[in-house]
């Protein structure tokens, strides 16, 4: 009588050895985001990721390495998505209050479309942002965003239009509070206050009221 073969789970015994290394990576990677943008870093579960991909939980930390890793990468993955996009918007063309209302514009909308990269950014200043102190290219990645605005603020004042005294990095981070905070806290304002903060009327006007705000800080006062 021959000796039982111990069970080999099928998905780890059929690991392709030519699977496409790019297709696995970016599907872990989407499952991974959304899995973390719901459930946070502590309640999301590698097993759970696993099992919603095309591959196993050997595979994802032959990948990533641990949980941690999959995470940060995670987290480089969607800001690298938004400045991706920033960097196409071709704004050089344009004059500089033109150009900073596309910019603001743009930055109202992804945010406001792309919930799940709200959460990713929440859930790390949960933390503290010990997972980012992790990644060896977060800062770089997001230089072109400060670069964008460097040079849209120094047309601007080269052009008589921007005031001086404003600060790049404080026009960016003012920027991304307006855009954020209508993503982040519109769930609680709209129990509060009984408005509906995601009909397109109600978007409309918030964005508007952004880019004004953001234009009436860098404007010269006559």
């Amino acid at each position: 009588m021959s000796t039982p073969t111990a069970a080999i789970p099928p998905r780890e015994a059929a690991e392709p050895e030519r699977r496409d290394p790019e297709a696995t990576r970016a599907n872990i990677l989407e499952i991974a985001t959304e899995e973390f943008a719901e459930k946070g870093y502590s309640g999301a579960r590698v097993d759970d990721i696993a099992a919603r991909t095309s591959t196993s939980k050997r595979m994802i930390y032959y990948y990533f390495g641990d949980k941690e890793g999959l995470f940060v990468t995670v987290i480089e993955r969607a800001y690298a998505g938004i400045r991706q996009i920033e960097a196409n918007l071709k704004l050089d063309h344009l004059d500089p209050e033109q150009a900073l209302r596309t910019l603001v514009g743009f930055t109202f909308d992804y945010q406001n479309a792309n919930e799940g990269f709200i959460r990713l950014v929440m859930v790390e200043n949960i933390h503290r942002g010990v997972h980012l102190a992790r990644s060896g290219n977060i800062a770089e990645l997001n230089v072109p965003a400060i670069a964008t605005l460097r040079d849209i603020y120094a047309r601007g004042r080269a052009a008589g239009v921007f005031r001086d005294g404003v600060d790049e990095i404080d026009l960016h981070m003012t920027i991304s509070a307006l855009c954020f905070f209508n993503v982040a806290n519109r769930a609680t304002f709209s129990r509060i206050f009984q408005r509906d903060m995601q009909s397109p009327q109600a978007l409309a006007r918030r964005r508007e009221i952004v880019i004004d705000t953001i234009l009436r800080y860098v404007r010269q006062i006559p």
